[in-house]
């Protein structure tokens, strides 16, 4: 069980960044239409205010890999759930994550897509957590970081609890956890 929470970023600190990558990715793709792809569960609410912060045309789809499971550190095997629905071929292509922790997820969807052949693809996280870095792969746009801890909020989860908690907070106290996990 979990009992104590630690607010890692407010509210109105995470708003202050979505609109800031929102203008970025604007400013970078001007004139042009973006296929937004959005890695489920986690990335649900933030993906959701992105797009709001984006003015340009866009197209949203979403996608849902697993490589969590029930447990606080990565298997780091990922399956693919949920396929897009839209082809990526010479489109311009934004994933938009919740976290990258291992890299392991991103990695393996950023691999997928390239496959098939968009004009250009990019990434946004919400967080870049480079502590538990297991991979080369890097965010072109990043809200905030952190070096470690175990984040919930924003839809963030531990085993599908505190989605729904409005700011990001950093597990103090809970399970016993192994790579990637809590303080």
């Amino acid at each position: 069980m979990i009992s104590s929470f630690k607010v890692l970023y407010s509210r109105e600190q995470i708003a202050a960044q979505v609109r800031r990558l929102g203008s970025e990715i604007e400013r970078d793709f001007a004139g042009r239409e973006i296929l937004l792809v959005c890695v489920l569960k986690g990335s649900f609410l933030f993906f959701a205010d992105l797009v709001r912060a984006i003015s340009c045309p866009i197209v949203v789809d979403f996608v849902r890999m697993a490589s969590y499971g029930c447990e606080t550190f990565s298997s780091g095997v990922v399956e693919m759930r949920k396929d897009l629905e839209f082809s990526v071929t010479g489109r311009d292509v934004v994933i938009v994550e919740d976290i990258v922790d291992t890299g392991y997820t991103l990695q393996a969807l950023f691999h997928r897509l390239q496959d098939r052949g968009p004009r250009s693809l990019k990434v946004c996280t919400l967080l870049d957590k480079r502590f538990d870095r297991r991979v080369s792969i890097e965010a072109d746009y990043v809200g905030m970081s952190l070096d470690k801890g175990f984040v919930v909020g924003y839809g963030l989860d531990y085993q599908e609890q505190y989605r729904h908690l409005p700011d990001l907070y950093v597990l103090e106290d809970g399970p016993t956890v192994g790579e990637g996990g809590l303080l």
